[in-house]
């Protein structure tokens, strides 16, 4: 299916204050300049100028139009408050990148799989134990349940790819929202076995449950981090 339009236009600007053709501090053209540019309707704009406020690339005033307030992050922060995938993360950062997968299979959710990941009982799921490494050393083990009916036809190649790549290529989903709670944890024999931990005897670990368009939680995962590569940004709006 082809993207909705306020979404080409959303990731147009979006791409262009990324390589600066719209700076740090500068004005977005007006508001009619780009009903021209994208040839498009003013509430069109508006939807992708909105999701762009969302997303902490502009912030808008009355009577002034959207001002831009992305920065770039040198340091390899983690984005706490986005649905940014590891590929996505390495790229931003311009990092080499590998996932292995050390664990897939496909299980039907009971009681005790439902107390740990919320997944109605009954439902069918794939679970899938990942290390991932960047420049060549292990730093992330992630824990993932994926719903098999919304998550269709995954493959081991996919899950060592870009899961949410291949969602949004192949599957027309996209993850909406995230919930997560992080925490700091002993390490487990598994942590020790598959992360490089460098002394630490502790881990951060971040377990996200992630909802698609229709509201529906379509996946659950722990994701530990080594302490020396973890930096978490966020971005808040006093209301």
């Amino acid at each position: 299916m082809p993207k909705t339009k306020y979404i080409e236009i959303y990731e147009d600007l979006k791409q262009k204050i990324e390589k600066n053709v719209y700076e740090y501090q500068q004005l977005l053209p007006s508001e009619n300049t780009l009903v021209k540019e994208y040839d498009c309707s003013r509430n069109t704009v508006r939807r992708a100028v909105g999701n762009l406020v969302s997303d902490g690339y502009v912030q808008t005033k009355h009577g002034q139009g959207a001002r831009v307030i992305y920065q770039e992050f040198i340091k390899n922060e983690y984005m706490f408050g986005d649905t940014e995938s590891f590929k996505e993360f390495a790229l931003r950062n311009h990092k080499k990148h590998e996932t292995k997968v050390i664990v897939f299979e496909e299980l039907t959710v009971d009681e005790a799989l439902h107390q740990h990941t919320l997944f109605p009982v009954g439902i069918e799921v794939y679970h899938i134990k990942r290390v991932r490494h960047l420049e060549g050393e292990p730093v992330i083990m992630d824990y993932n349940y994926f719903r098999k009916d919304i998550v269709k036809e995954l493959t081991v190649e996919i899950a060592e790819d870009s899961i949410y790549g291949y969602l949004s290529n192949e599957r027309n989903e996209r993850a909406v929202t995230a919930k997560r709670k992080m925490v700091v944890e002993r390490t487990t024999e598994l942590d020790e076995k598959y992360l490089k931990l460098d002394g630490f005897n502790s881990v951060v670990v971040v377990t996200s449950h992630i909802f698609n368009a229709d509201g529906i939680m379509f996946e659950h995962t722990q994701s530990r981090h080594t302490p020396q590569n973890f930096v978490f940004f966020d971005k808040t709006q006093r209301r």
